[in-house]
């Protein structure tokens, strides 16, 4: 299936699955989650976080994975990788996420999970793996000066992710869709080999709007260009000073021709839940200075009242990390039976 056919299936299936996840959210299970290479940023939140709180505050079970294991992926060591789970943690609950609506646990906690390996991957030809896109530009991006094995088989330790808790529903962007398509492929040829034990999940596709980051490039953890959920008021300020803009006084949102302004008044936008058109209509003559005014106000305004939870939540580490536990036992549990029933059907 070419990337333009299955961008248009998932489209549509999309729509489909909105509408039913408003009438039985209790038939829906999430799973998602991040790396924790970093400090979670406005990508992220306006990406992927907000969307995780709604589904939750609809009803559905969301697991979020905090993906420890895979930071080895594309780097030789996982630097502060402690720091950064906790800072992930602060970040979550922050935002919304509830640990009594929601399972929050850690790749490495739950060994039954990473056990789905090895089957999983007897699923899949070398061949298969090579010709995933997103993979490939993973390769072309890694810090690594060779292809790792967890790199190469990464779509498969995504579908073992998925499928330990029998998730049927995975919100990806169009470039995660081939993963997917290999979850789908895992769960299908099992059942298929040993019967029926998988669903294939389908694609929440996200329509969550590309932020730029300071210096017009994506926003990344690992490029330095992007504001951090835990960034303060001051930081805020002036990371946005220093964005990247152009000599065109007059502000317009047109993101073919004028990514940086562009992406700097949907920033604002998002804030303010408005128009981008609006925005930049507002702004006008005003130039760079106003809008990065305009920027840094909507941020610290949207901002604030998360910046205010995480605090109060930094101030109990204790009570964080019992989160972290509560959501491995729970993980475990799921991990435990799922591969209990895969045995029983491989009858090993």
């Amino acid at each position: 299936m070419s990337t333009a056919t299955a961008t248009a299936a998932a489209t549509a299936t999309t729509a489909d699955l909105e509408a039913r996840i408003r009438q039985a959210p209790e038939k829906f299970r999430v799973m998602t989650g991040d790396r924790p290479t970093g400090p979670l940023h406005l990508g992220h939140y306006f990406g992927t976080l907000h969307n995780r709180v709604r589904l939750q505050e609809l009803g559905v079970d969301v697991f979020v994975i905090i993906a420890d294991y895979q930071v080895l992926t594309d780097r030789d060591v996982a630097d502060r990788l402690g720091e950064y789970m906790e800072g992930m943690l602060l970040d979550y609950l922050a935002v919304g996420i509830d640990p009594a609506r929601s399972t929050v646990f850690n790749h490495s906690a739950v060994p039954a999970l990473n056990q789905l390996m090895l089957p999983f991957l007897s699923l899949v030809s070398v061949a298969e793996l090579n010709r995933n896109p997103t993979v490939k530009d993973e390769i072309a991006h890694s810090r690594q000066s060779a292809v790792s094995g967890l790199m190469f088989t990464y779509p498969v330790h995504q579908a073992a992710d998925i499928l330990f808790c029998k998730g049927n529903l995975v919100p990806v962007g169009q470039d995660q869709l081939p993963h997917l398509e290999v979850t789908r492929i895992v769960a299908r040829r099992f059942n298929e080999r040993y019967g029926a034990v998988f669903p294939e999940p389908d694609a929440l596709l996200s329509d969550a709007p590309l932020l730029l980051g300071t210096d017009g490039t994506k926003m990344s953890k690992s490029r330095g260009n992007s504001i951090a959920l835990g960034a303060d008021a001051d930081e805020t300020a002036r990371l946005i000073k220093g964005a990247r803009t152009d000599a065109e006084r007059h502000i317009t949102y047109d993101p073919e021709n004028r990514p940086g302004v562009s992406s700097l008044v949907l920033l604002a936008a998002l804030c303010l839940d408005r128009d981008p058109h609006a925005v930049a209509e507002e702004i006008g003559g005003g130039g760079a200075a106003v809008l990065k005014r305009t920027v840094t106000e909507a941020v610290n305004s949207r901002m604030a009242p998360i910046r205010a939870r995480r605090a109060e939540y930094a101030r109990d580490m204790g009570y964080v990390r019992s989160v972290l536990r509560a959501g491995n036992e729970r993980a475990n549990e799921f991990a435990t039976a799922t591969l209990d029933e895969v045995r029983g059907v491989m009858g090993t």
